[in-house]
């Protein structure tokens, strides 16, 4: 990606992948959230079809919990 239109692209293809919540594109890197249906294969064909290849992938988990 090299420029706002490419992220925006990007952007549009992440968040049609059911089970993604958010998605944060900028030039060069993507961030996004998920409920656990977004598989990476789901993540990676959406990046594809957007004319781009997912190089790596990270995944970072967190988990919320009701106070009392």
């Amino acid at each position: 990606m090299r420029s706002v239109h490419c992220a925006r692209a990007v952007y549009t293809a992440l968040t049609a992948v059911p089970g993604v919540g958010t998605a944060e594109v900028v030039v060069g890197r993507a961030t996004i959230e998920h409920d656990g249906r977004a598989t990476e294969a789901a993540i990676r064909d959406a990046v594809s079809l957007a004319g781009y290849e997912l190089l790596e992938t990270s995944e970072e988990r967190q988990r919320t919990l009701p106070l009392l």
